[in-house]
C-alpha cells in the first residue's frame, strides 16, 4: 500500500506592495523578501524593470503585476488576477508630487487633479478593492507622510503634497470608521524625510535608516485592531 501524500500547508506570509518599481516601494520589496515573504509587488507599465531583474533571483518569491490604480479597470482587472490570493498584508505605496515651489496659488488645475487622484483617491480605491482578500488578524496599510499632519503644518510650504496626503488620512480615517468592527490592523505610515527621487537629495534619511524601521514598525502593530497613524520609528503622529 502506498503512503498518502501529506500536502505541506505553507506559513509564509503574502504582502501586496502597491507601487513598488523604485523608492520606498522597491526597498519594501527588496526587505519582505529578505525575512522571507512572498511578494506581489506592482508597477505601471514600461516601469517594471527593476523588479523583474530582482523577481529572476529569488526563486518565486517575489511576482510583478501590472497596474496604473488611477485607472479603475487596470485595478479591477489586477483584483481578478489576485481573486484566489490571501494577502496577509495590503500596502499602498504609489504616490507622487507636484513641483515643491507651487503654491495653491499657482498651481494648475490638472496638476492638483493629478497629485489628488493619484495620491488621496486611488489608493483608497484598492483599500475598497482588495481588502477583501485580507483576513482577520491582516493588515491593510497606506504611506501617508509627516506632511499630511494638520497640527505639524507650522511653516507651510509643499502645501498641494501636504494637501494630498490629509486627504488620504481623512478618507482612511473615514473607511476605519465604516469598519469599526474590524479585527485587522490599518496603517498610516510616516517614512520620514527619505533620499529618493521623490524626497531629493536633501533628505535626512537614507533608506537604509527608515525602511528596515518601517517593516518593524508595521510588524510591531500586528494584532492591534484599528486605525494607527505612526511613523517608521512607531511614534504616533498628530492629526
Amino acid at each position: 500500500m502506498q503512503n498518502a501524500i501529506v500536502p505541506h500547508v505553507s506559513t509564509q506570509k503574502t504582502v501586496l506592495l502597491i507601487g513598488a518599481s523604485r523608492g520606498l516601494g522597491y526597498a519594501m520589496a527588496e526587505e519582505y523578501l529578505r525575512r522571507g515573504w512572498r511578494v506581489i509587488a506592482t508597477a505601471r507599465a514600461g516601469s517594471s524593470g527593476r523588479l523583474a531583474a530582482l523577481a529572476a533571483t529569488v526563486g518565486g518569491a517575489l511576482e510583478v503585476e501590472i497596474v496604473d490604480i488611477t485607472v479603475a479597470a487596470q485595478v479591477a482587472a489586477l483584483r481578478e488576477r489576485l481573486a484566489d490570493c490571501r494577502i496577509d498584508l495590503l500596502f499602498v505605496n504609489a504616490g507622487v508630487k507636484n513641483d515643491d515651489r507651487e503654491t495653491i496659488a499657482d498651481v494648475s488645475t490638472e496638476e492638483f487633479v493629478r497629485v489628488m487622484v493619484t495620491n488621496a483617491l486611488s489608493p483608497m480605491r484598492v483599500i475598497e478593492a482588495f481588502e477583501g482578500l485580507v483576513p482577520a488578524g491582516g493588515t491593510l496599510g497606506v504611506m501617508s507622510s509627516g506632511q499630511g499632519s494638520l497640527t505639524n503644518n507650522t511653516h507651510g510650504k509643499y502645501e498641494v503634497y501636504r494637501g494630498s496626503k490629509a486627504a488620504l488620512n481623512m478618507l482612511m480615517r473615514s473607511f476605519a470608521a465604516r469598519h469599526r468592527d474590524d479585527t485587522r490592523t490599518m496603517l498610516l505610515m510616516a517614512p520620514g524625510w527619505v533620499r529618493t527621487d521623490m524626497g531629493g537629495a536633501d533628505a535626512r534619511l537614507s533608506i537604509e535608516q527608515s525602511i528596515p524601521n518601517l517593516i518593524d514598525t508595521i510588524t510591531a502593530h500586528d494584532g492591534r485592531p484599528g486605525l494607527h497613524y505612526v511613523d517608521y520609528l512607531g511614534r504616533t503622529v498628530p492629526w
